[in-house]
């Protein structure tokens, strides 16, 4: 309400520059009456990697559970996950918390997801790391089954998404991960390339290297890092922009490139 007050007070007696000035004023007079004088910003990078944490966990538990029931594969990729974090005791503990309440069968994560976009839902690379991680964690026990899918239809429509647009996010992620091991050496591969970068072996040069900029952008740490992902969950997006680098790679190669 002040940032408008200022602007107006500022334009109306010293010009543009005046509204300027009048304008970020206001957004600090704005900004005390809401989170008090050295109060927290919900929408800092600290805030909104922890409740990205916490949300990748609960969706995680309710992921793991879509079935029936936790599968042996889960469990290790959810310990592995949060190796790669060097969570420290006290914080594996919260996250294995989390990850219980998110597998309770009568747990709602509408509330959670609607907090998530609330502190992140504004950048689209959080939102969009946010279902990758729930893809690969869907993909540990080595395939993604109907109650799964249709789980993590409903978190993307959540976010925003249609199934349209989820499908083909979902089709990217899961070739991808054919060339996790930095490997293409399947008679599939090509075809897999082509659909890890969402276009196919009518796209001309131009088009591929476009849809690989763009995934290779979507993955770069220190994007991902100054919009708020937590800087030790940047691995799995570099071992996803790896997958993409393989993938492009072979296609080039196939093309004489």
């Amino acid at each position: 309400m002040f940032r408008v007050i200022g602007a107006f007070v500022g334009f109306y007696y010293l010009g543009f520059l005046g509204g300027l000035i009048g304008f970020f004023l206001g957004s600090f007079i704005d900004r005390i009456i809401a989170y008090g004088v050295g109060g927290a910003n919900p929408f800092s990078n600290a805030n909104r990697q922890t409740v990205f944490l916490q949300t990748v966990f609960i969706l995680m538990g309710k992921l793991a559970k879509a079935d029936g029931h936790i599968s042996k594969d889960e469990i290790a990729y959810v310990e592995q996950f949060m190796q790669k974090l060097g969570m420290s005791a006290e914080h594996r503990q919260q996250a294995i918390a989390l990850f219980k309440q998110g597998s309770s069968p009568d747990y709602d994560i509408a509330p959670n997801i609607r907090q998530f976009l609330a502190v992140c839902g504004h950048t689209h690379s959080l939102k969009q790391m946010l279902l990758v991680y729930l893809i690969v964690m869907a993909l540990s026990d080595g395939r993604i089954d109907a109650a799964e899918e249709q789980l993590l239809v409903d978190i993307a429509r959540q976010l925003g998404y249609s199934q349209a647009d989820f499908q083909s996010m979902l089709d990217m992620v899961l070739n991808q991960s054919h060339f996790a091991s930095g490997q293409a050496g399947s008679a599939s591969a090509l075809d897999d390339a082509y659909k890890a970068l969402g276009v196919n072996k009518d796209s001309t040069d131009a088009e591929v290297k476009k849809a690989y900029r763009k995934l290779i952008s979507q993955y770069h740490p220190d994007k991902l890092i100054g919009q708020g992902l937590p800087e030790d969950m940047i691995a799995v997006a570099t071992e996803q922009a790896k997958e993409v680098q393989v993938a492009y790679d072979l296609i080039m190669k196939s093309r004489g490139k």
